[in-house]
């Protein structure tokens, strides 16, 4: 079941990359297949915090940050990530 999970954690990266940003995921395809799901991973994490910064207006940014990076030092400590 773990690999069902991280195999959709990929997915929902990748999607957000190709959301967000259709130039650079066409960059992101130029580059060595073994490349491009990790830099999906890293951009589809980077895109969310952007995202509090950026849209979030009617929240308290601070705390959302906060919280996104409490859970990003939780998640590389456990090693897993419902997030």
């Amino acid at each position: 079941m773990k690999e069902i999970f991280d195999k959709l954690s990929a997915q929902c990266s990748e999607m957000i990359t190709k959301r967000y940003s259709t130039s650079f995921s066409l960059g992101i395809y130029f580059l060595n297949e073994r490349l491009r799901q990790p830099i999906y991973s890293i951009y589809g994490f980077v895109r969310l915090a952007d995202e509090i910064v950026d849209s979030f207006h009617n929240y308290n940014k601070v705390i959302l940050l906060s919280k996104f990076k409490r859970d990003c030092f939780e998640a590389i400590e456990d090693g897993i990530s419902l997030n």
